[in-house]
């Protein structure tokens, strides 16, 4: 029997669910798992060319419409004209993953630039903000949605080779509880607080960081990127239907 706790296999099917930062890493796989599962999916990351790789690879694979969308998560005219291209041609949102993100590496932090500090908060903060009232709102305004945003243990564990990025993570916080009060009933807003994730972005951690990592981490790893999957398709659907506000940490039991 299905009841809200127990979704139809077909829940998402033919929902429409944006990621950004989908062209590769987390994104990618959770492109693949909406698309698998029935979603129309868009594809939203600066280079286009990645994105309309991505959309042709989902759309053949899984016979849905794939929306390939090259944008700068830190622009704001870039997030406005990311919404009015997806409610053109799609006609609604359904699901929104706030997953772009960067860290870059710096020498110390007394060497962090101000444009550098600048592009990390707009990246990991001002964007998921911009792109969460638009679209929350809409939703809000229509059949409701879920809005999901990829958070880091950083915000809560800082690091002194991270520092702006955790502060922009743990701004995520902010954002989860306030939009969720602010959209809710009918929208629920969540973050997922994610721990080391082994994609292209740990390419360039410090030389030992993962190994040093590691035996803080219960499960004695870092994750895989397909290993978010699971719980982001939990918050897109009705299984956490009484969630909302929530950061739901995946961490593999960080110390």
């Amino acid at each position: 029997m299905t009841t809200p706790q127990t979704p139809a296999p077909d829940e998402l099917a033919g929902k429409v669910v944006v990621v950004t930062g989908g062209s590769r890493g987390m994104g990618k796989e959770m492109v693949h798992a909406f698309a698998a599962r029935g979603a129309h999916v868009v594809v939203a990351s600066r280079k286009l060319e990645n994105c309309e790789a991505v959309a042709t690879e989902v759309a053949e694979t899984y016979g849905v419409r794939a929306l390939p969308v090259g944008f700068n998560v830190s622009s704001w005219d870039d997030c406005d004209r990311l919404v009015e291209t997806v409610y053109a041609e799609l006609g609604t949102v359904d699901v929104l993953v706030n997953n772009a993100g960067l860290s870059p590496l710096y020498p110390s932090l007394s060497e962090v630039s101000e444009s550098l500090f600048d592009k990390v908060v707009a990246v990991n903060l001002r964007g998921p903000f911009r792109l969460t009232a638009v679209i929350g709102e809409r939703m809000a305004a229509g059949d409701g949605g879920s809005i999901i945003s990829i958070g880091s243990i950083e915000a809560i564990r800082p690091q002194p080779h991270a520092l702006p990025y955790a502060a922009a993570k743990a701004g995520l916080h902010v954002l989860t509880e306030g939009f969720a009060r602010a959209y809710g009933p009918k929208v629920r807003v969540n973050t997922i607080q994610a721990g080391a994730f082994l994609t292209d972005i740990s390419d360039n951690w410090p030389e030992g960081l993962q190994e040093e990592m590691e035996p803080k981490i219960a499960l004695g790893r870092c994750a895989q990127p397909h290993e978010v999957v699971g719980t982001v398709l939990y918050l897109a659907t009705s299984a956490s239907s009484y969630t909302t506000g929530a950061c739901l940490r995946v961490d593999g039991g960080w110390a």
